[in-house]
């Protein structure tokens, strides 16, 4: 049960997506470019951890031939979700 597992972590229903992680103490919703994971781990925000919702062409994984521009955004506990990177052409 997926979805009941994103609940219990607290992600965002608005920023799921097909992959989730933990990592350094921050879950990791959807197709986030390591860059911004580097960027969390060490900048350590206030933030429960980052999301990409749905699959964005041009993410990573999901590359193609018309990549869309999207952005990363950043969750906390309380459920606040605000951007923390933009990404695209």
């Amino acid at each position: 049960d997926l979805a009941g597992v994103k609940r219990e972590l607290g992600i965002p229903p608005r920023l799921g997506s097909c992959h989730t992680a933990r990592v350094g103490g921050f879950l990791v919703e959807g197709h986030v470019p390591a860059e911004d994971v580097w960027r969390l781990l060490r900048e350590r925000p206030d933030v429960r951890g980052l999301g990409v919702p749905g699959m964005p062409e041009g993410s990573p994984g999901m590359e193609g031939p018309r990549p869309e521009a999207y952005t990363v955004f950043a969750f906390s506990e309380g459920g606040a979700v605000e951007p923390f990177a933009q990404h695209g052409p």
